[in-house]
């Protein structure tokens, strides 16, 4: 039986995949205090997300970014996470740290 090829882009996505989890915000404070924190909206997938940073798509990026669907983490989000103790995914795209409420 034939091994099903794996593209590149695949593999990519599934170590992205891997390496995603939840993670509370206290513990992404020094990111965020460090501007390396990454807000990704809810109607856009965190891994997608983390793939086209990775392959460094900067015109759909520029789109997220300009539609506000991708953006910085704001202070007074990070408060409101720190006040709930909140729970987040979290993706490491290297220097960045993409952040998605979990539900």
């Amino acid at each position: 039986m034939n091994e099903p090829d794996i593209t590149q882009a695949e593999l990519i996505r599934g170590k992205l995949n891997s390496e995603t989890a939840r993670i509370p915000w206290r513990e992404l404070q020094r990111y965020f205090a460090g501007g390396y924190t990454l807000l990704v909206d809810q109607q856009l997938d965190l891994i997608e997300v983390g793939y086209q940073l990775q392959q460094d798509n900067s015109a759909l990026v520029a789109d997220w970014l300009q539609q506000e669907l991708l953006q910085q983490v704001s202070n007074q989000q990070a408060r409101q996470w720190h006040n709930d103790d909140a729970e987040l995914w979290a993706c490491v795209v290297k220097p960045w740290v993409l952040i998605q409420p979990a539900d």
